[in-house]
């Protein structure tokens, strides 16, 4: 592949509201950056790389978010002089609120999102960003979700917009929009894996620290995500542990021994630490990781089984089948992602 240049740079923008959600801005930024410092460490890889730029709403800025802890802008809208590849609007905890005040603290920028939305390859929103997308009339007539604490008033305010309250993120033609709060780098991880692949997206994910890639159409509440709550460090380490090696063996022994206790001590605190055994813990986790590889990548059944350690295709389809009421096929064929 060819080396990356300075024509081949996609300025990703991210458009920030006065009290803007300090992780609606990090959290895509981080995303963006460790990819950017990955494809610049390759450049022989990829035939493009990014910049991203975080850009006020309001002529200040200094922005305040909700957290306390000011953001500096490199700019504002007037100050853009670049083509934009990829605008994300993210959010602010008061935007879900009166109409009118928001109309009139954002109105220069909604109607600059209505001048100039069609110039841009990509629109996006973070948790509450919607508001703003739909008040510049760029949800009508599509679907689009938002955190689930603003769904009904999204709905409520924009009747015009099709509102879905489950999704992580939802892609409608070239308009993305995503649940709370973190799942903006949920969606900023499938905008690097569209341009430059999985691999990379994996990548940036596991430099995260982030337990899964999520796709768009999966629930915002995810039951491994629950059973993850637990500060105990060496059940946490673990768990970690095991995402990386579901293709194995994995026994009480075999976990307890990596965990440093014995089989007995070690399955009474799993089942303190998390509510469920071990064996259930990882039965849900290769359930939840095999309906991840049908959404999102072209593996066969089989393979897909190979990976999550479930042996074989027959193994999976009773698996889907008694939890989910459905074939891995059937269940691939009405929830695959867009991006596959």
């Amino acid at each position: 592949m060819k080396k990356t240049n300075e024509k081949e740079v996609r300025h990703i923008v991210l458009l920030a509201p006065p009290n803007a959600a300090l992780l609606d801005v990090a959290g895509p930024c981080d995303v963006f950056a460790r990819a950017t410092d990955y494809i610049s460490s390759h450049p022989d890889k990829f035939s493009g790389n990014y910049k991203v730029h975080v850009v006020s709403t309001i002529t200040a800025k200094v922005i305040n978010t909700s957290s306390g802890l000011p953001i500096v802008c490199e700019g504002n809208l007037k100050s853009l002089d670049y083509e934009i590849d990829t605008l994300l609007v993210t959010g602010a905890p008061n935007l879900s609120g009166n109409i009118t005040d928001r109309a009139m603290v954002h109105h220069k920028a909604i109607q600059w999102l209505r001048d100039h939305h069609h110039k841009i390859r990509r629109v996006g929103s973070v948790c509450a960003g919607a508001f703003i997308l739909a008040e510049a009339g760029l949800l009508n007539g599509r679907r689009a979700t938002t955190h689930w604490a603003c769904c009904t008033q999204l709905s409520e305010q924009y009747p015009d917009v099709t509102v879905d309250p489950d999704p992580i993120f939802v892609k409608d033609d070239n308009i993305y929009t995503s649940a709370g709060i973190s799942s903006g780098m949920d969606l900023a991880l499938a905008l690097v894996e569209e341009d430059f692949g999985r691999d990379l997206a994996l990548y940036v994910a596991r430099r995260l620290v982030l337990f899964l890639k999520r796709p768009g159409n999966q629930s915002q509440f995810s039951a491994i995500l629950e059973h993850q709550k637990t500060d105990h460090q060496p059940i946490h380490e673990l768990q970690n542990w095991i995402l990386e090696h579901l293709d194995e063996e994995l026994t009480v022994e075999i976990l307890a021994d990596k965990a440093s206790m014995s089989p007995r001590n070690f399955a009474r605190v799993f089942v303190r630490e998390t509510g469920l055994t071990p064996a259930k813990y990882i039965e849900k986790l290769r359930l939840e990781t095999a309906r991840r590889r049908l959404e999102e990548t072209r593996l066969t059944v089989d393979e897909i089984s190979g990976e999550c350690g479930l042996g074989s295709a027959d193994t999976l389809r009773r698996l889907f089948i008694r939890h989910l009421k459905t074939t891995p096929t059937d269940y691939r064929r009405n929830f695959r992602t867009a991006f596959v």
